[in-house]
């Protein structure tokens, strides 16, 4: 007789979130003119994702996830809305992402 625990594979998988290579979703959401360009920032170690430094441009990334990276003499935070099937205009990469960085121009001195 079979008892609980020793039932053949019973255990279910969690569900699998969609993913996109980290390289090819920074290369359709426009923040790089290549996917070449993309994964070098990525293997250099200058990229993290949820906080933790990714080296691999084929880690997956899904909608939620936050990136912190250099780009163009800032540090840009962005987090990932969704995840293309295309590198398409710039409004639609744009809607990939929600940037998480303060305006520097909503920022106003103190008179």
């Amino acid at each position: 007789m079979a008892g609980p625990g020793s039932g053949k594979g019973t255990k279910t998988a969690p569900p699998q979130r969609p993913t996109l290579r980290l390289d090819k979703w920074l290369w359709q959401a426009r923040f790089f003119k290549t996917r070449a360009l993309a994964a070098e920032l990525v293997e250099s170690g200058h990229l993290r994702v949820n906080g933790q430094r990714s080296g691999k441009p084929g880690y997956g990334v899904a909608s939620g996830d936050v990136l912190t990276f250099p780009q163009g003499g800032r540090i840009r935070v962005v987090r990932v809305l969704a995840l293309g099937e295309r590198r398409g205009p710039a409004a639609e990469a744009q809607a990939m992402y929600l940037d998480l960085d303060a305006p520097a121009a909503a920022v106003s001195p103190l008179e």
